[in-house]
């Protein structure tokens, strides 16, 4: 019997776009188990605690069209991306990339990690054209500022958004 090949996606996820939610299906139709990797990276300053990100992701993929829900998990983690990969078993990291931008620093990262650990390889995957241009910083803006955020992400999330964007406002941020 083969060996199940497990990837990890990782990020911060705050809030998860449709772009995420893309690089997500195709990667599942690369792997036998994803684990989405919720960064719980506190330096970025995310709107959402890890706990509400990973929540927040479970739902947006529970409502996956392709069958693959329930080859996906959803975990939190706060240590070297190359250990948590380890720790579940990863033989590969997905990362996606939107534009040329990304790419020098996914390259040094992919560099580095495979220096760290050969056996681990990256794969490097590209949104559908109409979210190339998403980013969660742009759409977490973008909703701060009661703007309108419903091309960017599934309808839960903005629910979400809005809320935070009303408490924010409420205690004066």
């Amino acid at each position: 019997m083969a060996k199940m090949r497990v990837g990890v996606y990782p990020g911060t996820f705050d809030p998860i776009t449709n772009g995420h939610t893309d690089i997500i299906l195709r990667a599942t139709r690369l792997v036998d188990k994803l684990v989405i990797g919720v960064a719980r990276n506190a330096g970025k300053g995310p709107i959402f605690s890890t706990d509400e990100r990973v929540e927040i992701v479970r739902k947006e993929l529970a409502e996956l069209d392709n069958g693959a829900h329930d080859r996906v998990e959803v975990r939190p983690f706060d240590n070297l991306l190359m250990h948590f990969a380890m720790s579940v078993g990863a033989a590969v990291i997905i990362r996606g990339l939107r534009a040329v931008s990304d790419f020098e620093y996914e390259f040094q990262m992919a560099g580095m990690n495979r220096n760290l650990y050969p056996d681990v390889e990256t794969l490097f995957l590209t949104p559908s054209e109409q979210y190339t241009f998403i980013s969660a910083t742009i759409v977490r803006e973008i909703a701060k500022f009661g703007g309108d955020v419903s091309q960017f992400v599934h309808p839960a999330v903005m629910v979400r958004l809005r809320e935070k964007a009303a408490a924010g406002a409420a205690h004066g941020n």
